[in-house]
């Protein structure tokens, strides 16, 4: 099993996820709406962080329900107590095994509040330390650098906002995610290829927005850890308060700009990087305006919605990090100095 193999098992996974888990996810729903649950604060690390960052999205605009990222060192250095009334706290980690994650919700559930493990081991620590568990579903996962767990995370996360809403519809779309993200991994050959104009590259900026803001993250992140380029993510608002001054002519900039609510922003400052910054672009969407621009374009399908727009997006980003990861001459397999599991305190 390599890195390679396990980032085109994802639509495999994802469907299977659906089919098994669909129950599961109902009965926790269920159980969040009795307890009148009115915030969610979530703690996470890592790819999981990202995972995070999308139900930041998701559960405000289709569930109308406020996120807050938690800072676990409140909970295990600082010994600082929060006020969490009718909160739901969620735990998100794919071993489950990080101490500061599992505090979080040993704290949560002496505080009263209902408590919320999304792991891929329900035999975890963190597992242990919730009240109710949802399993992943991902199988094992050998690679150090993490892709079907994270979208794991994300079908997870997007079933319990379905759940929670009782929309029949949603569940439909939920039933194409596997073939949108199959589509997406087309462009495997494409992407090998492609790669080899940013060899030389070591640093970079990646945009997203909206719902595709945890897509930057987690494309920026799997940069980092494998092909070791300095790859900083901004939503395009940030970026243009200044970060934006660091461009010069040829910098590498890479962009998730799907249809949708924030897209007109994201042309705005492609279109901008374009023409007065002469940026070097890569550009994952489903809008033939935004491909235009960029000297690599990358598709997703024209009919995904926004809100699951992120799980087809961060595949030719995975894919894209990889290819990069072997024309850089590194090993994608054994990324320097990360283990599979780390544990934080």
């Amino acid at each position: 099993m390599t890195l390679r193999s396990e980032i085109f098992e994802q639509p495999e996974r994802i469907e299977n996820l659906l089919a098994s888990q669909r129950r599961n996810v109902e009965q926790v729903a269920a159980a969040i709406r009795r307890r009148g649950v009115e915030y969610v604060l979530l703690a996470a690390r890592g790819t999981s962080d990202n995972a995070g960052r999308y139900a930041n999205y998701l559960l405000g605009a289709m569930n109308g329900l406020p996120l807050a990222l938690a800072a676990p060192s409140l909970f295990t250095y600082y010994k600082r107590p929060l006020y969490l009334k009718n909160a739901l706290v969620i735990g998100v980690s794919q071993s489950g095994a990080s101490p500061d994650i599992a505090a979080t919700l040993e704290e949560g559930r002496r505080r009263g509040c209902l408590t919320l493990a999304l792991t891929n081991d329900v035999r975890s620590p963190l597992a242990n330390a919730s009240e109710l568990v949802l399993d992943i579903h991902a199988g094992r996962e050998k690679a150090v650098a993490a892709t079907k767990t994270y979208t794991a995370e994300l079908m997870t996360i997007a079933m319990l906002s379905v759940a929670l809403s009782g929309v029949e519809k949603r569940w439909r779309e939920l039933g194409r995610v596997a073939n949108w993200m199959g589509s997406a991994l087309k462009q495997d050959d494409f992407i090998s290829q492609a790669v080899e104009r940013y060899r030389y590259a070591d640093r970079a900026i990646v945009l997203g927005r909206g719902f595709n803001y945890a897509t930057a993250f987690e494309w920026a992140l799997k940069l980092k850890e494998l092909a070791y380029v300095m790859a900083e993510p901004y939503s395009p608002a940030d970026f243009a308060h200044g970060p934006i001054a660091m461009l010069e002519s040829g910098f590498p900039v890479f962009a998730v700009a799907p249809k949708g609510k924030v897209f007109p922003s994201m042309q705005q400052m492609l279109l901008r990087l374009k023409k007065e910054q002469a940026a070097d672009l890569v550009v994952i969407s489903n809008d033939k305006r935004a491909l235009a621009l960029a000297q690599i374009p990358l598709m997703i399908t024209d009919d995904i919605p926004e809100w699951l727009s992120p799980l087809a997006s961060v595949l030719p980003a995975q894919l894209f990090a990889y290819h990069l990861t072997l024309a850089k001459g590194h090993n994608a397999e054994k990324p320097r100095a990360i283990h599979k599991i780390t544990r934080t305190n």
